[in-house]
């Protein structure tokens, strides 16, 4: 097992994009030595397992952090856009060879739902990955329900440029 293996939930989704649970303290060191320039966390601050200062720890490792609160019972397609903005910073989504410009970025929530589904909508709607391609082996195992079931397949979610 690698050291960003023993992360909750680590999927490594594209060349690019690493997703996971919520990291440890410690573990924010394995993501910066692992070569990612920023972590985005999507998970509410007051999360019993959140940690009050990831943004302070992620800082003091030199990378770049971005906190997208999320509401598990209520994400909002606003929620999706200000994800995809900050997907774009590191994507290279700007050129035409945006694969090949991508720094890598470290997607977080809780459990790793949350970053599954949004990545999913990030990876096909805006990269165009094939479905298959762009499916977390968290999606792959966790059936959305209810509005993270829309959110992953509803057009209404489609993220539009």
């Amino acid at each position: 097992m690698t050291d960003l293996q023993s992360i909750r939930n680590f999927a490594h989704l594209s060349h690019w994009i690493g997703t996971s649970g919520q990291p440890t303290r410690d573990q924010f060191e394995t993501i910066a030595k692992a070569g990612y320039c920023a972590v985005v966390n999507l998970a509410l601050p007051d999360h019993p397992d959140s940690l009050s200062d990831e943004a302070s720890i992620v800082t003091s490792l030199g990378l770049a952090y971005h906190h997208i609160p999320v509401p598990w019972d209520a994400p909002l397609l606003q929620h999706l856009i200000d994800f995809a903005s900050v997907m774009d910073l590191y994507s290279g989504t700007q050129s035409r060879s945006r694969r090949n410009n991508a720094r890598p970025v470290f997607v977080h929530c809780i459990m790793n739902y949350r970053v599954s589904a949004f990545c999913y909508r990030y990876l096909t709607d805006v990269c165009g990955f094939p479905p298959g391609d762009a499916r977390s082996p968290i999606l792959m195992e966790w059936t959305p329900e209810g509005v993270w079931a829309e959110v992953v397949g509803d057009s209404r979610w489609r993220i539009v440029r």
